[in-house]
């Protein structure tokens, strides 16, 4: 699947001047990278907090940024990436303060869970997890614009500020690492053919 393309550079500019239309239009187009930003790092629930929430929040951010966004020929999903980035921090930083709220835990164990394979890729996923930790937050970060949301060799590149050949080398060790764990922990086959794309 492609990821969401983001708004050309004359709709953001009119946006920037405070052109309505324009404005709706760069919103329309961010909120869905945005969206699929959010669920790609939302490793774990927290609590009160949706990925929807973090989502409008980037919109909200990036609503505010467009006044004194200044084209300096990097995409302008750049200036989104880095706001989704602060606000998902915020959102782990904020839960890590907050006391968990009791209404928010349930009485009873939630009987309608997700379906079985859901489960299974979960417990794959958490299995993965000291391999992740072991990659940089580069790494970790090109995993999940490439992989996650699907951008380009080059548009990961504008967004973390590298050259594609770095992304597609340092994609490639990554994943070669993930595969090599996946292996020697024996996760199911379909969760390590993520470490084949």
């Amino acid at each position: 699947m492609r990821p969401p393309g983001g708004p050309d550079r004359a709709t953001v500019a009119r946006a920037s001047a405070g052109d309505p239309a324009a404005i709706e239009e760069v919103l329309r187009l961010v909120r869905p990278f945005a969206l699929r930003y959010c669920r790609a790092r939302m490793t774990t629930v927290l609590p009160g907090v949706t990925a929807e929430d973090l989502a409008q929040q980037v919109c909200i951010g990036v609503l505010g940024a467009l006044p004194r966004y200044e084209d300096r020929g990097l995409p302008f999903l750049a200036l989104v990436h880095r706001i989704a980035v602060h606000e998902v921090g915020d959102a782990y930083r904020a839960a890590a303060r907050s006391p968990v709220l009791a209404d928010l835990v349930p009485d009873r164990p939630d009987r309608a869970a997700g379906p079985e394979e859901q489960a299974l890729v979960h417990d794959d996923v958490a299995r993965l997890r000291p391999a992740l930790d072991r990659l940089s937050p580069t790494a970790r970060e090109v995993l999940v614009l490439r992989v996650a949301l699907g951008l380009s060799a080059d548009e990961t590149a504008a967004v973390v500020g590298s050259t594609p050949g770095a992304v597609r080398a340092m994609q490639h060790r990554s994943l070669n690492a993930l595969r090599r764990h996946a292996e020697e922990t024996g996760i199911a086959p379909g969760t390590a053919d993520i470490a084949r794309r």
